[in-house]
């Protein structure tokens, strides 16, 4: 029984790839925990094939770590082939042996049940194409097939090169939901793929990869829940309303209470102003005054008065002006360019 513990599933450090005097991959740290999918991006020439080479041991760092389960993939071959799976671009099938003789092969091989190669191909969704010929099938099933014989030895980490490549709509959906379970298992999951596409519901993470090079990070998921619609409840008698953020003028205070104008009318809150604006700061509101919080896409026009008052005019049948502090007006002037 392994002894290791308390490791990243995949996980890189200070690694670097020198190639012809070229440093074709600097990364400082990358991890993927058990449970984690996460992807790195990149079009051709941005380092994914060179890193794929180092994930799976074809290549050694020239700099820094890679290790799979605390394990090195380069020198420690039967741990790497114990733990992880590989997807790679190329299905690479046997094309003259069926979906079922190709699993079995590999569970030959791996010392696995016979009944290991019925399961994948439920897993896959071919069970009903168990028997037939492979360069009959449509290219989104041979990808089912190439991935089923990724996960055929039940990997605690997953390395996908493309997974939806040559996929259809059906393969694309089916893939998904299995990489998620996977993950959901404990599965870590690492894709290296062009682009972004079928990836932003699948990911935890995204890094993008520019010449060998992690340039960018963005967490999918945490950016859809700030996206999710919410409402500002609002005291009436004897129930409580829930206002849309964008039927809201304007907001303000009075003895220490906010008031939303929408243009049903003036609506109580239970919440001071500051407390408002930290609520409503994802849905385009601005502190145009000391009293006064508004929504910007109401408002149409910024008129000076003076050198040093201004208001903005809102695009209600009254044509409402609210107070914009000289302080506010050159902050908005530089939020919106003009």
């Amino acid at each position: 029984m392994s002894t290791k513990v308390n490791h990243a599933m995949i996980e890189v450090n200070k690694l670097q790839k020198v190639i012809d005097q070229n440093t074709v991959i600097d990364i400082d740290h990358l991890r993927v925990e058990p449970g984690e999918v996460v992807a790195l991006i990149g079009p051709a020439g941005s380092g994914k094939g060179e890193l794929l080479d180092l994930l799976i041991g074809n290549a050694r760092p020239t700099v820094g770590t890679v290790r799979l389960d605390g394990s090195n993939p380069k020198s420690e071959r039967d741990d790497f082939s114990r733990q992880v799976g590989v997807l790679f671009y190329d299905d690479s099938l046997y094309v003259h042996r069926s979906p079922l003789a190709n699993l079995l092969f590999h569970c030959r091989l791996r010392g696995l049940p016979k009944t290991r190669a019925e399961q994948v191909l439920v897993q896959v969704g071919l069970a009903d194409h168990a028997n037939a010929k492979l360069d009959k099938l449509p290219t989104g099933l041979a990808r089912r097939l190439a991935f089923g014989r990724a996960l055929i030895h039940e990997p605690s980490n997953l390395i996908l090169m493309e997974p939806f490549t040559r996929c259809d709509e059906a393969s694309i959906s089916l893939l998904s939901d299995l990489i998620s379970q996977l993950a959901e298992d404990g599965v870590a999951v690492l894709i290296l793929a062009e682009d972004s596409t079928n990836l932003t519901t699948l990911c935890d993470a995204i890094h993008v990869l520019n010449k060998g090079r992690i340039v960018e990070t963005y967490s999918p998921k945490e950016e859809r829940e700030a996206e999710l619609p919410f409402k500002i409840p609002v005291r009436l008698e004897g129930r409580v309303a829930l206002v849309n953020p964008a039927d809201i003028l304007y907001a303000d205070a009075e003895e220490g209470r906010a008031y939303v104008q929408t243009t049903q009318g003036r609506l109580p809150t239970q919440f001071t102003l500051s407390e408002l604006e930290e609520r409503l700061s994802r849905s385009g509101f601005f502190r145009a005054h000391r009293g006064y919080l508004v929504n910007l896409q109401h408002v149409t026009e910024v008129i000076p008065f003076t050198r040093n008052t201004f208001s903005l005019r809102l695009d209600d049948p009254e044509g409402t002006l609210i107070p914009l502090s000289k302080s506010a007006a050159g902050e908005l002037r530089e939020l919106l360019g003009y």
